[in-house]
């Protein structure tokens, strides 16, 4: 797989995409990503990638050209599946997305900033509009980070124990159940004795009991929406 990431801003992704599972899929070679400076695509002399809005709206919007140039250069040396954008009015950014682009090949996660990008862009060039949350950030590179992250940890050898990504909360619908471990009592609070039974049919019974009643408790919504 290869993820793109456009930006203004390049400085906010370096550590987030050089650090724990990310850096060692990209070690091992599971998946490529390619953080790419927007400011070198515009040609002017300040290398301008914003300018002020038509109609005399407050805030800068990201122009076009240095956008278009920039991923008709990729497009040109491969094909994408997705040209994402991050934005606050974009689709909700769920476990079920995160599952169907890590089906994926190649990827272009394009950074929102300032006020927008001239709405061109998003007419002509993006193919999927996604929000981590209904609240504004100062740009879309933590939201590319959480989508990087999210897709990547699912992709077939990235964490050492698979399975463990599969019962995620969110797979199913359901909140992940309580999870313990060592010491089996602490501060006299101790570990359910199902836990401790080696029974693994009850076991199984329990976490599914326990997902079932957090996910009543605690987001009720993922019950409605299934």
């Amino acid at each position: 797989m290869r993820i793109d990431i456009i930006t203004s801003v390049p400085e906010l992704l370096t550590s987030p995409l050089n650090e724990s599972i990310l850096r060692r899929a990209q070690d091992k070679g599971l998946v490529e990503i390619v953080v790419h400076n927007l400011h070198d695509y515009a040609h002017d002399r300040r290398r301008t990638t914003d300018d002020y809005p038509f109609g005399g709206e407050a805030g800068m919007v990201m122009k076009c050209e240095p956008v278009f140039e920039l991923t008709d250069k990729l497009r040109a040396e491969r094909d994408y599946d997705e040209i994402i954008y991050t934005s606050p009015d974009g689709r909700r950014y769920d476990q079920h997305e995160a599952n169907r682009l890590s089906t994926l090949r190649n990827l272009i996660i394009l950074c929102g900033h300032y006020k927008g990008i001239d709405h061109r862009i998003r007419e002509h060039l993006i193919t999927r509009e996604l929000s981590i949350g209904d609240y504004v950030l100062t740009g879309g590179e933590l939201a590319a980070c959480v989508i990087a992250d999210s897709v990547v940890r699912i992709l077939p050898g990235a964490i050492g124990d698979e399975a463990s990504a599969l019962t995620d909360c969110f797979q199913d619908d359901l909140l992940a159940p309580p999870v313990y471990t060592r010491p089996a009592e602490f501060r006299g609070w101790r570990v359910p004795d199902v836990l401790l039974s080696g029974n693994f049919a009850e076991i199984d019974r329990w976490h599914d009991q326990q997902a079932l009643e957090r996910t009543r408790r605690l987001r009720p919504d993922l019950l409605e929406r299934g």
